[in-house]
């Protein structure tokens, strides 16, 4: 089935962060949000997500509650409150780790009440400690981020150098800023005070102008089977 896209976001979201996933049929971005609700301290997960891609959220929150201080977040609020993890497109099976600091931007957010810039995506394996590994699939989506027009790419230092792999035409206009912790990420995604310190010490590319046009759901080509979406 062919799905629409999203509307674009007008405005920095809270719980919204954007991701980029690897397909069968090439590259694509997605949505991952985070909704808070008074509870006992549950994790919900749904969009048809596969088992390592919900020991990808699991991960993700529990580095959250390590850092819960630091990102002005009240501990309490992990046993007074259940959380809701969803990735829209809940007909399209996903499945990999790569979305652990895409699921961890949104987690951070949703919980410290920061939105989350809308122009950034971003790609990384997240560990409990907050490291962050390498992924693959990176040309397929490079390429998705360029067709939504995406100008800001988050992702792991460790693959800085497979952008070598991809043509130089397809990686003007667009700024990596190549990240091995969490905490950088947060830096980058939710805050504004030291986003100019992080983003000259890790960034690559060039700059362009335009309007970022919608963005894509996860699966936007028409097939005669639904596609599994791996954000590996």
């Amino acid at each position: 089935p062919k799905y629409v896209p999203d509307q674009e976001q007008e405005k920095d979201e809270v719980g919204v962060s954007t991701g980029l996933a690897w397909t069968e049929t090439g590259g694509d971005v997605l949505y991952i949000e985070a909704s808070a609700i008074k509870g006992k301290g549950l994790l919900t997960l749904t969009g048809h997500l596969g088992e390592v891609m919900k020991e990808s959220a699991h991960a993700a929150l529990t580095y959250i509650r390590s850092q819960a201080k630091s990102l002005g977040i009240d501990p309490d609020i992990f046993s007074k409150q259940d959380i809701h993890v969803h990735v829209p497109a809940g007909a399209i099976p996903k499945d990999g780790p790569s979305a652990g600091i895409t699921m961890a931007t949104a987690l951070a957010s949703c919980l410290s009440n920061q939105p989350v810039k809308r122009d950034i995506a971003m790609t990384g394996e997240v560990t409990l400690r907050g490291r962050i590994l390498a992924i693959g699939g990176l040309k397929e989506k490079v390429l998705a981020a360029k067709r939504a027009h995406i100008k800001t790419i988050v992702m792991p230092k460790r693959n800085q150098k497979d952008l070598d792999d991809i043509p130089k035409h397809l990686l003007r206009g667009l700024q990596f800023i190549y990240v091995e912790n969490m905490s950088e990420v947060l830096k980058v995604a939710l805050g504004v005070k030291h986003r100019q310190k992080v983003t000259s010490s890790m960034t690559h590319g060039h700059s362009s102008s335009g309007r970022r046009k919608k963005i894509a759901s996860p699966v936007t080509r028409t097939s005669l089977r639904q596609t599994i979406t791996k954000t590996r």
